[in-house]
């Protein structure tokens, strides 16, 4: 019998299944102590729940970028086969950008995930980065690329159309910085940030783009770290109202709260499970579950709810666990 994955996802699916949390580390001692904490949660729930990016772009001192580098690259050489492990690097028109690239990627191209990239305002930035990548012979990684500015939203569909990005992230405080005090400081707050219409606009621009050429969409940080009710409010909000399939983290405290929040409830786990199932006795043919007409058209979504509980550590009934168990990708 064929895998869900191979029947149902098509040119409207994502490309890529990711984990629904990215943390953030740049300072080495939050860096090791990320690594051990992915390392430890998935042992916990069986799966790869979140990644890490270790900063270069904010974690490097200026004038140190190249060590910063250089140790970037000796943490992430430790990480586990199993591991989830990206660096976001310098903007590509910073001078160490094509230094961390031929480091960080040439050195690394099998042990990382992706590449984040800053402050990309347009596919230009995407090509470069590209041909930095495979001049570095690191062909194979995808690119994460951080959408700041008004002209980068302006150009998110383009960004996103390009083949080699895997996902788009939203840069709330850079974007916010850019509006030149237009946008009152509150709209990097865990709430002015979703009622603030410019804010709100970049955000459904972003998310939109991703869909469309099945990308993932990330969003941005909340930087009130210790507040976890703002936290598990900012990311439901984020998932559930804006389309998002993806969070950053910048402190530990907040990866529970994100898998929380992105996670189905148990009511629509269960749903998805015993429609999948009835779906794949049927060879993917129509079927009536409970009085309603379900086909591939709805096998897909209820598929992909089976996929981010998988992603977010949900318990699983044990037919539903057989389909990863070494499933395609």
């Amino acid at each position: 019998m064929k895998h869900p994955r191979e029947v149902l996802l098509g040119a409207q699916a994502a490309t890529a299944v990711l984990p629904v949390c990215d943390h953030y580390s740049g300072v080495e001692a939050r860096m090791r102590k990320s690594l051990q904490l992915q390392a430890e949660m998935m042992e916990e729930f069986g799966a790869c729940v979140f990644d890490v990016t270790l900063d270069c772009e904010d974690g490097a001192p200026v004038g140190g970028e190249a060590d910063h580098a250089a140790m970037v690259v000796a943490l992430a050489a430790l990480a586990g086969d199993k591991a989830r492990v990206a660096v976001r690097v310098h903007a590509v028109d910073h001078p160490a950008f094509e230094s961390d690239m031929a480091v960080i990627a040439g050195k690394l191209s099998r042990q990382l995930s992706h590449i984040m990239i800053p402050k990309v305002d347009s596919v230009a930035d995407v090509i470069r980065a590209e041909e930095a990548l495979l001049a570095a012979s690191a062909g194979n990684l995808p690119l994460h690329v951080l959408i700041e500015s008004p002209l980068a939203v302006r150009n998110a569909f383009e960004i996103a159309a390009h083949p080699r990005v895997q996902s788009l992230s939203f840069g709330l405080m850079d974007f916010v910085s850019s509006h030149g005090g237009a946008i009152p400081a509150d709209g990097m707050s865990s709430q002015g940030q979703f009622t603030h219409p410019l804010v709100v606009r970049a955000k459904l621009e972003i998310a939109s783009a991703c869909h469309a050429y099945g990308k993932v969409p990330s969003h941005c940080v909340v930087t009130e770290f210790n507040d976890s009710v703002a936290m598990t409010l900012a990311a439901r909000r984020a998932s559930r109202e804006l389309g998002y399939t993806r969070m950053w983290s910048i402190h530990p405290n907040q990866i529970r709260s994100i898998l929380e929040a992105f996670a189905p409830s148990e009511a629509e786990i269960e749903d998805a499970t015993k429609i999948i199932a009835a779906g794949a006795r049927a060879d993917w043919a129509p079927i009536s579950f409970y009085g309603k007409l379900h086909d591939r058209a709805s096998y897909r979504y209820f598929w992909q709810v089976l996929e981010r509980a998988h992603q977010t550590g949900s318990l699983l009934a044990l037919e539903a666990q057989d389909y990863f168990q070494d499933a395609p990708v």
